[in-house]
């Protein structure tokens, strides 16, 4: 039995999807209805949310990496091949040209770390 088609292949585009538009939105819609006591609470989350739509998709990428990273236990040197290998390891249908990719995105903005 063969496999399907596309499914077997690594791939390189990791898409950067955000909502922040949307939320921004919906929290403008919340703050006013809001009461004074509610008010603090909305007003801090939607400059939040500005910060995050804020940054780059180059900024996102990077977070993204270091979040993977993070969660199978690597915190070495991210310009390292240990580095490259633990988001393989993270992400296996990312290919190898694509975690180079990413792990020069996270390099590119130490302060992140």
């Amino acid at each position: 039995m063969g496999a399907i088609a596309g499914l077997s292949k690594k791939h390189d585009a990791v898409l950067v999807v955000r909502d922040a538009d949307l939320v921004a939105e919906a929290l403008r819609r919340a703050l006013a209805e809001a009461s004074p006591e509610e008010r603090p609470g909305l007003e801090r989350a939607a400059a939040l949310v500005e910060a995050t739509a804020a940054a780059t998709e180059d900024r996102v990428r990077a977070r993204w990496v270091r979040d993977r990273l993070a969660a199978v236990g690597f915190d070495g040197d991210l310009s390292s091949v240990a580095a490259v290998k633990a988001l393989r390891k993270a992400e296996p249908g990312l290919s190898l040209l694509g975690a180079v990719q990413l792990q020069k995105a996270a390099v590119a903005h130490p302060d992140l770390g």
